[in-house]
């Protein structure tokens, strides 16, 4: 695309508060984006070839959804943490190591995609943000699940394809979690707590592809804690 292409994307941005630059092959941040920083509310730079999104981002404080998913990215900038509007960050296949404390500040995040980077450690900057429903980091290196995801607030929490063989039995008191992706990880059965089984909200547990039998998981103590919940929610759905 061209600059007048470009520059007939901004005009519209103008007047919608929404723009859509996936797939240009872009290795740099615009310059002539930053004029729009006022009024976007929704950025897609996706599928792009950025290798880091400059601080200059901190500026666009109207943002509500922001997709940076599919570019060549190692880390993400401090800056996201004075973008508090923002509601959904998308920012899977990427190469991102570390995700920044800033993140914290982000009170109004609903949905976060880090899937498929390289994340080792578990974020504990997304505990305690009181509206985040889904936070998908599959694809990762994380080992162990710790104490502090207690506090996540999340409705679903997605896992798999991960390196995971440690989860902290403190995950069961996270007050909203439903949803507990784990599939295709590097659990033991013994790694599996009790207390998810028997005394946590979790009514759908994935955990195929670890290193033991489905049929071994049924024979769990809290198994069939877990199945009440479980049929519970299906029969709600029918």
């Amino acid at each position: 695309m061209g600059n007048s292409g470009l520059k007939q994307h901004y005009e519209t941005a103008k007047k919608t508060g929404t723009l859509k630059l996936s797939e240009r092959k872009l290795d740099e941040f615009p310059q002539n984006l930053l004029a729009l920083s006022p009024l976007l509310r929704t950025l897609d730079l996706s599928e792009n070839k950025f290798v880091h999104i400059p601080d200059e981002i901190g500026n666009f404080t109207l943002l509500k959804q922001l997709n940076i998913n599919h570019n060549r990215l190692t880390t993400l900038p401090e800056a996201l943490g004075t973008l508090t509007k923002l509601e959904a960050l998308s920012a899977s296949s990427n190469q991102i190591k570390t995700v920044p404390w800033s993140l914290s500040k982000l009170t109004r995040l609903k949905q976060v995609n880090l899937s498929d980077n390289r994340i080792t450690e578990f974020p504990p900057m997304f505990c305690d943000l009181k509206f985040l429903d889904v936070l998908d980091l599959s694809k990762n290196r994380i080992t162990t699940i710790p104490d502090a995801a207690a506090a996540l607030h999340v409705v679903e929490l997605n896992l798999n394809q991960n390196q995971i063989s440690t989860i902290s039995e403190k995950l069961a008191e996270c007050s909203r979690l439903k949803t507990l992706r784990l599939e295709e990880n590097c659990l033991q059965l013994s790694a599996i707590p009790t207390k998810i089984l028997k005394n946590s909200k979790v009514s759908v547990l994935s955990v195929e592809g670890n290193l033991f039998e489905m049929k071994q998981f049924a024979n769990l103590d809290g198994y069939d804690n877990y199945m009440e919940r479980y049929t519970a929610v299906k029969k709600k759905l029918f």
